[in-house]
């Protein structure tokens, strides 16, 4: 099936069917499986013969769902997991052991510093955190006992970018692991094993999803590290349910033309935000901007601009919290990636835990405002941003 495009891989990749010769595959909510006979059931867990044994190591509808995503990224393997985060987890912690050292990118989730920053640390991992836009800073940071290089591109919420080729290459040149979060960009946008990741992790919960119901995530990558990953997640435990990782299988054979339809709309928006609202604003940003700082590389290492557009307001805090308190349509929570227009203040909500020093380094203000762009129509959602900006001048 390789030499398909992604959308027909997204739709006609089909790991299993039972007897009842079902169109869509079924869910499949069983604990356990059953074996032939002894033999089978010794060689199963001997590793010399391939099968499901219990759904915390492998179910039918987890197996699809990375069947689909390692197509998309052009992965030789994956794993999926319970949460975004509990791929971000496994996928450092899987790897690194005390002693080893972690250079990662300041712009991070926030989630994903607290793991870096308070939980590694207690196990005697170390990190240096970089510049993303400073390439001197990446080699510089680099030790003998750095282990593993890990960043996001484009950033939550920032939406700086990393460039991919420069990362691949300095990774082959100190013999380290690369490990990329593809979540803002997914494979529709971004695939960064092109340029040299070995792993690349998502948030299934987001765009993969794409309609706010489920929790999940999923690592893919070089088959001999996720072969490492898989042991640590098979013994700790973060499996992903059997239903949603059916969700997530049926929602990547719409992930093509939802992806369209968000990076429409948020091209549009930027590009109004930047004409017409900058008596409100200090700053937009979106990659597909010409006025973006990094838009070269945007245009070299993505295929769109992708969903997600951040704006400043003037006034800082309070009008920030002002224009998403008359915010009428679009949706007031911290997910994103869903059908509907997401509006986030990152500074009180999924960056809080971070000083306010570190959130400026990343150029997370007071008046940073993080849109999720929707599927609704693009002037509904204009309409009610215009509105919003307005009234809490």
């Amino acid at each position: 099936m390789s030499d398909l495009h992604k959308e027909t891989l997204a739709i006609r990749a089909q790991s299993e069917r039972s007897s009842n010769r079902e169109h869509a595959v079924p869910v499949y909510m069983t604990s356990s499986f059953m074996f032939e006979d002894a033999e089978q059931a010794r060689a199963m867990f001997a590793d010399e013969i391939k099968g499901n044994i219990y759904t915390r190591f492998s179910n039918p509808n987890s197996n699809e769902f990375v069947e689909k995503m390692c197509l998309l990224e052009g992965a030789e393997d994956g794993i999926a997991t319970a949460s975004g985060m509990a791929g971000v987890f496994v996928s450092l912690a899987g790897i690194l052991k005390q002693g080893d050292h972690l250079v990662a990118s300041r712009a991070v989730f926030g989630s994903t510093h607290q793991v870096i920053t308070m939980l590694l640390p207690r196990w005697g991992i170390t990190y240096t955190y970089v510049d993303p836009a400073d390439p001197d800073s990446w080699e510089k940071a680099i030790r003998p006992e750095t282990k593993m290089i890990f960043a996001e591109t484009p950033s939550n919420p920032g939406l700086d970018m990393i460039d991919l080729e420069f990362l691949g290459k300095l990774s082959k040149k100190h013999n380290i692991l690369l490990n990329i979060d593809n979540c803002f960009a997914t494979p529709y946008a971004q695939l960064p094993i092109k340029y040299g990741a070995d792993i690349v992790s998502h948030s299934a919960t987001k765009y993969i999803d794409g309609q706010g119901r489920a929790i999940g995530g999923i690592i893919v990558g070089r088959a001999d590290v996720i072969k490492e990953l898989r042991f640590f997640a098979r013994h700790s435990g973060p499996a992903l349910s059997p239903f949603n990782a059916w969700l997530f299988s049926k929602s990547l054979e719409t992930l093509a033309i939802r992806m369209e339809k968000h990076v429409s709309n948020a091209f549009k928006l930027a590009t109004w935000l930047e004409d017409t609202q900058m008596k409100h604003l200090e700053s937009v940003k979106y990659p597909w901007l010409k006025s973006y700082p990094q838009y070269e590389l945007a245009q070299k290492q993505m295929s769109s601009g992708g969903g997600m557009v951040c704006f400043t307001v003037k006034g800082g805090l309070e009008r920030g919290q002002r224009f998403l308190n008359n915010l009428t349509m679009c949706s007031l929570t911290a997910n994103l990636g869903d059908s509907r227009t997401i509006a986030t203040h990152p500074a009180s909500t999924t960056h809080s835990k971070l000083s306010k020093e570190d959130r400026l380094a990343v150029s997370i203000t007071d008046g940073l405002i993080r849109i999720s762009v929707g599927l609704e129509h693009i002037d509904d959602i204009i309409a009610d941003i215009k509105q919003a900006l307005e009234t809490s001048a």
